[in-house]
């Protein structure tokens, strides 16, 4: 009988689907319906990609040359105001929709001026989707035009025009001004980030030498702002990026040329650091997974340089050891700049360019401009050469060093270093390792773990602090290479993410100020040498307890001094007084307690570490003021930030 109930109840629902169960969805209602499609999220990021989307509109009437002053407006209440003095909207009737032009292009998906190449040679915007999804996913938006001697209005409220387009009166001025508040019933959040705007303003402003932007926050009593220009455009980008750095040449590299209409700018510089810092971008696009602009790139350079390097002869010391990519990139940061007509981005986040001709144009742009530079600069020409031999030579010492592990550990039946307690899982997926700090604590650890898929590994102390510390020593630091052999990658780029034998690196350290710094260095390593690894979420921090509370047969353990004082307060349900025990170190707990505290994923609290509004360089300028080998850029950022410090535990 149930059976025939079933049978009968899948005939009923197969009858439904028909015809009438097809949903068409126009425009503004597939928009609101599946609005990361087309900004990426509803979430910080997809709010502040409306301001983006308006922002390079302006941009694009700036690199068409007619926009030389763009400025962003934050108002209480947190609708944003974006006024640029390009020509403005055009305003007059469509010949096909019969309407004014700028209300199709408010109202009109995949409607714009940079489809043919007559308005826009270049643009980021491909699409013709960008103003209008913001009008979409607005509460309401007020737009004013400048132009033709008049200054037009019109207001949209759900993104549908609540009044026709009005004449508010006259100017000689020309340009456009977006005025919108993001429907807080479609976005998670709802209050823009002065700073994360900031970042991206002074990107363009970089990536578009001359251009004024400016930003004003209204929301705070000091209304904040920035005014951001750069005539240097992508060499002052370059400067910015090295500021915490020694370039080994104080004069930037910079090259330009043209080829089939694209347009392309590079500027160089190498510091004595041993990071590698290429940024990429297309029509002022962020490429961060590159494309074939930077395949051009880094292939003329490191050719250009061997030539250059061969026909002066400051090759000979190096003998059979050849000049690498990797070697020749050592220190250097450079951003990589192309515009162009018709730009193919693979993926819909545009992240990497895939035009196959870009690469042929870039590749002899700068094997031409380089080489020049070179033969006209030779002092800095031969430094370039000198750092890429000094890369070349800790590269050829790493090896030697790595093989002479390999062989020891093959010696030994194991290639994994002997401190290792691996874990019985061998599915990455399924397993996670902890480096721990010490054998006290290790010890701990690899009594309270689930030998099925957690793996302990002790370090001795303080890591090596790789920024500043050459690749040969790098590869010959024992601790370096007992973490690299158990986790079963390289460093730098070598390091491939999928070789990774866990999928969980779970850093767990002291609660105090050593255990901090130890966790700041293992963390610096994984950001400078396996940066994909945070990228893709495998690295994260434990979170032990600081103190245990006990009152009668009740215990509690609680991770500050916050936790614990609202627990002396109201106290724990026990009797008597409240012993207060503060651990030194992970070994002082007992392994039931550290597993039930720290390791049982049931109960455990675990911080992913991961990089939030990584503008370029932004990050990698962070940990090289804090953890470099300059310790008045360390002063100087305790003395910009110590006004946020509320409480100082010492």
């Amino acid at each position: 009988m149930e059976k025939n109930d079933e049978t009968k109840n899948a005939v009923t629902d197969n009858a439904a689907y028909d015809e009438k169960s097809i949903k068409v969805l126009g425009g503004l209602e597939a928009v609101r319906k599946r609005p990361a499609m087309y900004i990426g999220s509803t979430g910080t990021m997809g709010l502040h990609h409306l301001v983006y989307e308006v922002v390079d509109n302006a941009i694009d009437e700036a690199l068409a040359g007619y926009c030389q002053n763009i400025d962003v407006v934050i108002h209480e209440g947190d609708s944003v105001t974006i006024v640029d003095d390009g020509r403005g909207i055009p305003v007059k009737m469509h010949p096909e929709k019969k309407k004014p032009t700028v209300e199709v292009v408010l109202t009109e998906l995949h409607a714009g001026g940079k489809f043919e190449n007559k308005a826009y040679k270049v643009s980021g915007g491909l699409h013709g989707v960008g103003v209008t999804v913001v009008n979409f996913l607005s509460e309401w938006l007020e737009i004013e035009i400048k132009r033709d001697g008049q200054i037009f209005t019109q207001r949209y409220e759900g993104g549908k025009p609540t009044c026709p387009l009005t004449v508010a009166g006259k100017t000689k001025k020309t340009g456009t001004t977006v005025t919108f508040k993001p429907d807080s019933t479609i976005f998670e959040v709802s209050e823009f980030s002065f700073d994360t705007l900031s970042k991206r303003l002074r990107e363009l402003s970089f990536l578009n030498a001359g251009i004024k932007i400016t930003i004003l926050d209204e929301r705070s009593e000091e209304k904040k702002s920035h005014e951001f220009q750069y005539k240097g455009g992508i060499v002052s980008f370059v400067e910015h990026l090295n500021q915490s750095k020694e370039p080994i040449h104080p004069k930037v590299v910079y090259i330009s040329g043209e080829k089939e209409s694209v347009q392309m700018e590079v500027a160089l510089q190498w510091s004595s650091s041993f990071n590698e810092n290429v940024f990429s971008y297309a029509n002022n696009i962020s490429t961060t997974e590159g494309g074939t602009h930077m395949i051009g790139f880094k292939s003329a350079l490191t050719r250009t340089i061997n030539a250059y390097a061969l026909s002066r002869g400051l090759l000979k010391d190096l003998k059979d050891i050849a000049l690498q990519g990797d070697d020749v990139r050592e220190g250097l940061t450079a951003v990589i700049s192309v515009k162009l007509p018709n730009p193919q981005f693979e993926g819909q986040t545009k992240t990497k360019l895939g035009n196959s001709d870009v690469e042929g144009y870039v590749k002899s742009i700068v094997n031409e401009k380089l080489a020049m530079f070179l033969e006209e600069n030779p002092a800095i020409g031969k430094k370039i050469v000198q750092k890429a031999a000094d890369g070349a030579r800790a590269r050829e010492a790493a090896r030697r060093a790595r093989d002479i592990i390999r062989r020891k550990g093959a010696l030994d039946s194991s290639s994994l270093p002997g401190k290792l307690a691996d874990c019985q899982e061998t599915n990455p997926a399924l397993s996670e390792i902890f480096i721990v700090e010490g054998d006290s604590a290790g010890g701990s650890a690899k009594q309270g773990r689930d030998r099925k898929y957690q793996a302990i590994l002790p370090l001795k102390g303080k890591i090596l602090n790789v920024l500043g510390a050459a690749s040969a020593k790098m590869g010959q630091n024992a601790e370096l290479s007992d973490l690299c052999e158990a986790l079963g990658v390289s460093m730098g780029t070598k390091f491939n993410v999928e070789d990774l034998r866990y999928d969980k690196i779970i850093i767990m350290t002291d609660a105090d100020v050593d255990g901090a710094h130890i966790a700041a260095l293992l963390m610096t390593f994984f950001f400078t040498q396996m940066r994909p690894l945070i990228d893709q979420g495998h690295l994260y921090l434990a979170c032990p307890p600081l103190y245990r509370l006990t009152q009668g047969a009740k215990r509690l353990y609680v991770s500050d001094d916050a936790e614990k004082t609202i627990w002396m307060d109201k106290g724990l349900g026990g009797k008597g007084k409240i012993d207060v025990q503060r651990f030194k170190g992970l070994g002082e707990m007992d392994a039931k307690d550290l597993k039930d505290t720290t390791m049982n994923p049931e109960s455990r609290k675990l911080i992913r570490v991961s990089l939030h509004d990584d503008f370029a360089g932004e990050t990698a300028d962070l940990v090289e003021r804090l953890m470099g080998k300059k310790p008045e850029l360390r002063f100087q950022y305790i003395q910009e930030n110590a006004r946020f410090v509320e409480e100082l535990d010492v």
